[in-house]
């Protein structure tokens, strides 16, 4: 086949690298259009084209990677006490979730220290998160001011600077993630100033809360809705738990309404988000009682989890529940979406060789997961969401980034690139026997994910097995 040398002009910075003599053309805004440029980012999108010999996969990399600060991020000061500001939209909605921002961003803290003005950006995420939380602790998406919107009329306690007040517990743990990895990684302390400590305590408050020790506790939601999910039953508080030291979540990371409200997996996550809350509250903040809290409330999480998110499978042996209840009561499945239980090892929740996690992982990726769909185009996970035989990309790559197997890395990496449909981008889902047919064009935390995901494996020493890819 003949062999081009042609730009890589996704990168805005002059790269080469070996094409074949198709071109695939930057699917990128023009760069008058981009909402947030790094300088740090465009050259790491040149650096890992000029790594990359595989051209479809360079292609869809320089697409994805930069696709949150393209198309999601807002930068600006905020007026009243000149910090740092960023709004993030999640993509084709035009709202900021706690959760998606938080993900959306991730990928470029390692690349903070090498471009103030991304640093600030991160900064300014984290600055409006914490913010929002003093807003309302129970709410999961916001609105760019006091605006209102689509979900006023929900039968819970809606403000009008929130989109969606949906109780997700990973509502308040990825804020803490991003906030501990860009101080660990450059070192600023200034996002950890009042609101910080506020929103520490504001978060505190709701967890306690929603352990239900003391009764079902202030929040509740309905909604009028066709969709089952969308909604709690027993008057917005969901089915009844056992107040065993667990913390009730309402509904999941997909935003779909728990069935048992102890949602494992981010339970999980909460413990871990706690006790960085509490090394940040020691280290900077000198709040020692504070700090206590966050560490006895992770304990007392933990050792919950321990006694009862563990069930035995008759085929996989002991694995990690998706929910429980706290009567004894389990729901045996995994969501695509993160938290999820696939993903407890990428977000380091567990350990990957946690004997459980590993009989956890191959019971999730099997048809005994009644989310688990499997077609000629592909296979994966999906969830009630999106609804039967929809993949989500996500799950492949959570199975990538927690894979510890050459071929099924490579395999995973082989089904993304097969199944975007053309576009060079991530979707939502996809149908398990046509890629064609997808949800969500413009869906910014799975694009940045899959950057995240070549980053990681070329970071791993991947880059031969990214290489050895045919895939066009």
């Amino acid at each position: 086949m003949q062999k081009l040398i042609l730009p890589i002009l996704c990168a805005g910075i002059a790269g080469t690298m070996t094409l074949s003599a198709q071109e695939y053309k930057c699917q990128r805004p023009a760069e008058e259009d981009r909402l947030f440029r790094s300088e740090a980012v465009e050259a790491k999108i040149a650096e890992v084209q000029e790594l990359l010999t595989n051209p479809r996969l360079a292609w869809m990399f320089a697409n994805c990677f930069p696709n949150t600060l393209d198309t999601t991020v807002h930068f600006r000061k905020d007026e009243e006490d000149g910090m740092d500001d960023t709004f993030v939209y999640t993509g084709d909605i035009h709202a900021m979730w706690l959760r998606d921002s938080g993900a959306q961003v991730w990928p470029y803290v390692q690349l903070a220290n090498d471009d103030e003005a991304l640093r600030r950006m991160i900064a300014g995420v984290i600055n409006r998160q914490f913010k929002l939380i003093n807003i309302d602790p129970y709410a999961n998406a916001f609105n760019d001011g006091p605006t209102g919107g689509e979900w006023m009329s929900d039968n819970t306690d809606m403000d009008p600077n929130v989109h969606e007040r949906k109780w997700e517990i990973d509502s308040h743990c990825y804020p803490i993630r991003l906030a501990y990895g860009y101080w660990k990684e450059t070192g600023d302390t200034s996002v950890f100033g009042e609101v910080w400590i506020d929103a520490v305590k504001n978060i505190l408050k709701t967890l306690k809360e929603q352990q239900r020790k003391d009764g079902v506790g202030p929040y509740y939601f309905m909604r009028r809705t066709e969709r089952q999910l969308d909604t709690k039953c027993c008057n917005g508080y969901g089915n009844p738990v056992n107040p065993v030291g667990l913390i009730v979540s309402s509904f999941r990371p997909s935003d779909d309404a728990t069935t048992f409200d102890f949602l494992v997996p981010s339970n999980f996550f909460a413990v871990t988000s706690l006790r960085k809350a509490a090394e940040i509250l020691t280290k900077v903040n000198k709040e020692k009682a504070l700090a206590k809290e966050c560490r006895d409330l992770a304990d007392e999480v933990e050792a919950a989890l321990k006694k009862y998110a563990v069930v035995e499978h008759p085929e996989y042996g002991k694995i990690y529940a998706f929910e429980v209840d706290g009567f004894g009561n389990a729901y045996l499945m995994d969501d695509s979406n993160a938290p999820s239980l696939l993903s407890m090892a990428y977000l380091g929740d567990v350990d990957v060789n946690d004997p459980v996690y590993q009989n956890t992982r191959r019971f999730v990726w099997s048809e005994d997961n009644p989310y688990f769909f499997k077609g000629t185009a592909g296979e994966g996970i999906g969830g009630p969401h999106v609804g039967y035989d929809m993949i989500w990309p996500m799950s492949i790559m959570m199975k990538a980034f927690t894979s510890q197997d050459d071929a099924e890395i490579k395999w995973c990496v082989e089904t993304l690139m097969k199944t975007d449909a053309g576009t060079g981008f991530m979707h939502e889902s996809f149908h398990k026997d046509n890629p064609e047919k997808f949800t969500r064009a413009w869906f910014a935390w799975q694009n940045t994910l899959f950057g995240e995901l070549i980053l990681h494996l070329i970071d791993a020493g991947k880059l031969d097995l990214l290489n050895s890819i045919t895939v066009k």
